[in-house]
């Protein structure tokens, strides 16, 4: 068989990755001592980086079990083979990987009714590429840095398609914060938002990891911006970004506070809390107000994930101020999503960005190291302790001679 057939059959003719064991030779009439154990090629390591990666036999990743908004009761550590990327894969060595509010949602089944467990948990992630398929070398090599959205995540090693991947001149878990969370602000605001000069807009839970982007560009388009949080520490780190009018809603009335210092109303809401934050952002909204809703936390973790909402006046309120409420939901706009991720990209390396990241430093525990540490990272996030993006380091800096 030609090496050049073994490339494109990879999933069949690389039974291990990186081992020492010898499987079951599916080639009949080749004599086992002369087998190779990566691909049968002279230029092998460009596809498969085996002594530059220590590419190991097995992998752990966390596969969601059961159905359940309880994620560590949803979501269980497993031993893999690691997976062998096919014709037009990036196989990539996690070293940090992002933690999101929906992830309850994806390990409860919420967004795909028909997806039946077992299957695998995490949106986000960045690392090394490890190995790729023929297809994907044309644009990708041994040691290429990548960002990825997509399932599957939570990963030692993660196969992602070469056309989904984003390459970052760096290992900077900076460049996870812009993925999802820094998208969903980027587009949700442009899109959705109509931002004009001197409006005011609101941002529940600010200083989480998307929050502190809808701040960012808000003030970019020339708004007055008001920020919601827990923590007078959360406060001062809004001020930092520019926001306007941080509150601190442990300290502070919110909804005697909006209505006393902004009597007129407020232009835009950007808000991912729910229940009672939602209809008392629906009360505020000033005539032609509009209202984006990225998400409602504050109901995640009950049965059913929606918090409860009296919206029985709700069309009186809108129809009385011209105003309107709109969901946003970041893969129904995957068209936008380049050009926001580039965009963001020039803002960071220019300065113009912070992306800000909490791998859990201060949290119990210690930081978020190793992958078992994710179920800590959703509960710190969830107990509402963090400040930007929750982020978990996967694997520590590789000591060979990869780019990392």
């Amino acid at each position: 068989m030609s090496s050049l057939l073994l490339a494109r059959n990879g999933r069949r003719a690389i039974s291990v990755i990186g081992g020492g064991r010898r499987g079951t030779d599916a080639l009949s009439g080749v004599h086992p001592v002369t087998r190779r154990f990566i691909i049968d090629m002279s230029y092998s390591a460009h596809f498969m980086d085996f002594k530059g990666s220590s590419i190991p036999s097995t992998m752990k990743k966390l596969v969601v079990t059961k159905l359940s908004p309880n994620f560590r009761e949803a979501v269980s550590m497993q031993t893999v083979t690691v997976p062998t990327p096919g014709d037009a894969d990036l196989l990539v060595r996690n070293r940090y990987v992002g933690i999101n509010a929906s992830d309850i949602n994806f390990s409860a089944g919420r967004y795909d009714p028909s997806l039946k467990p077992p299957f695998d948990a995490g949106f986000e992630g960045i690392g090394e590429v490890v190995g790729l398929g023929l297809s994907a070398s044309s644009r990708y090599t041994i040691g290429d840095i990548v960002a990825y959205f997509g399932s599957g995540a939570f990963a030692e090693y993660t196969v992602v398609p070469a056309k989904e991947s984003v390459p970052v001149p760096a290992v900077k878990p900076e460049f996870l914060t812009l993925l999802v969370s820094g998208a969903t602000a980027y587009i949700a605001l442009k899109r959705l938002g109509d931002l004009a000069e001197g409006e005011t807009v609101l941002v529940t839970a600010a200083a989480g990891g998307t929050g502190q982007f809808a701040v960012q560009f808000a003030k970019q388009a020339g708004c007055h911006v008001i920020g919601t949080c827990s923590s007078n520490e959360k406060a001062g780190f809004l001020k930092s970004l520019g926001c306007n009018r941080p509150i601190n809603y442990t300290s502070e009335d919110l909804a005697k506070t909006l209505k006393k210092e902004y009597p007129k109303g407020i232009d835009v809401v950007y808000e991912s809390v729910g229940g009672s934050v939602l209809e008392l952002a629906v009360n505020r909204l000033a005539n032609k107000g509009r209202l984006i809703v990225i998400g409602f936390i504050s109901g995640y973790q009950t049965a059913s994930g929606i918090p409860p909402f009296t919206g029985g006046t709700l069309p009186v309120k809108l129809l009385q101020k011209s105003a309107s409420i709109r969901g946003f939901f970041l893969p129904h706009f995957l068209s936008d999503y380049r050009e926001a991720l580039g965009s963001m990209m020039q803002m960071f390396a220019k300065g113009k960005l912070v992306c800000e990241v909490d791998c859990g430093d201060l949290a119990q525990g210690g930081r978020f190291v190793g992958l078992e540490s994710v179920f800590r990272a959703v509960d710190y996030m969830y107990a509402g302790k963090n400040l930007g993006k929750v982020v978990v380091e996967v694997a520590p800096p590789s000591v060979s001679n990869s780019k990392l």
